[in-house]
């Protein structure tokens, strides 16, 4: 383990490498960068846009915005994911800088983000500051997956999904990170094209390191606007989870393993062809979720509950057929 050394550091003596793994995000990325120069100020920070190959014009829109906005680099990322780029930018980028802040190209952020974090990590001498996130959308489908993932129906009482903060956790949603604990476990571990904070979390808390849920800043994040990409989205997660339960031979925490029933329940429905009674667990979990929907809709006055329990049932599934189908070898063909 290494030692701690900005426990009595002010935010204006600390380097700071921030990334952006990004893949077609032209919508987003001049706001965001743009949005993060003005909070910037004068720290010294570095802002490195990891690009994995986008197609939509997103280099482009970088390279015209390096004159205006100080400090900010184009990276290509030839292995496209999200773990392989932030590696790459520290390895190119992350010598004599003392944090690396990870920044997702579709979220937004307070305006004073990156401040607290920095703040967060010295005043609780924390070498991992991570963060709750609010999910918001915009169509009907989005606004009921948004609905969907605020909920202990979509996030099982998570704590970085439900809103928690101020306390030491095992693992949230990964915003701050000092870079000398980030190499000391290894950094991202690039087989992981989902799930890879949470097995770089289990990493650091291994070696002993902290992660401090910071209760002062957030992210909003907007969830995918499909059912098909949503679908997908879960899919990939619940064969992340899997991939890490096998790698550290840890077993999962109540929350999960209630879900990984889901996909045999589902399967096991086809049964009631020959046997009715077999379809009652299915009915079951889909009356339940049906039923959270429409306690959302009535004792919440949510409109998009009953659509949220639909969200619901898709992440439900997607992430235990994942689960199970990397858990039993069937390998996806790519990166979903």
């Amino acid at each position: 383990m290494v030692s701690r050394s900005h426990s009595n550091a002010q935010i204006s003596d600390i380097r700071t490498l921030l990334v952006i793994p990004c893949l077609n995000e032209a919508a987003t990325i001049a706001p965001l960068l743009h949005k993060l120069n003005d909070q910037r100020g004068d720290l010294d920070m570095l802002i490195v846009v990891a690009d994995g190959g986008s197609q939509d014009g997103t280099p482009e829109i970088v390279q015209s915005l390096i004159p205006e906005i100080r400090d900010v680099v184009l990276l290509g990322n030839p292995k496209r994911i999200q773990s392989a780029g932030i590696n790459l930018a520290v390895d190119r980028f992350g010598e004599g800088r003392d944090f690396l802040i990870r920044i997702d190209a579709h979220g937004d952020y307070p305006d004073d983000y990156c401040r607290t974090l920095l703040q967060e990590a010295i005043d609780m001498d924390a070498d991992s500051v991570v963060v709750g996130m609010e999910t918001v959308g915009f169509g009907a489908f989005q606004k009921a997956t948004a609905v969907a993932q605020n909920s202990k129906l979509g996030n099982g009482g998570s704590k970085h999904r439900a809103g928690g903060g101020g306390e030491w956790v095992d693992h949230g949603h990964h915003a701050l990170m000092r870079i000398e604990a980030f190499r000391a476990v290894g950094g991202y571990d690039e087989s992981f094209s989902h799930n890879e904070d949470a097995e770089l979390d289990f990493r650091l808390r291994a070696d002993a390191f902290r992660i401090w849920m910071t209760a002062k800043t957030y992210m909003t994040y907007y969830p995918r606007s499909s059912a098909p990409a949503l679908f997908r989205q879960y899919l990939a997660y619940g064969r992340g989870r899997a991939r890490n339960l096998i790698k550290h031979r840890s077993i999962p925490k109540l929350r999960q393993a209630i879900p990984l029933a889901v996909a045999p329940v589902v399967v096991g429905a086809l049964l009631a062809l020959l046997y009715w009674w077999a379809a009652i667990p299915m009915v079951i979990w889909a009356a339940a979720c049906i039923g959270y929907g429409f306690w959302l809709a009535v004792g919440q006055n949510n409109p998009y509950g009953p659509l949220a329990s639909l969200s619901a049932m898709i992440m439900h599934f997607a992430w235990s057929a994942g689960f199970w189908l990397e858990l039993i070898g069937i390998r996806r063909r790519r990166i979903a």
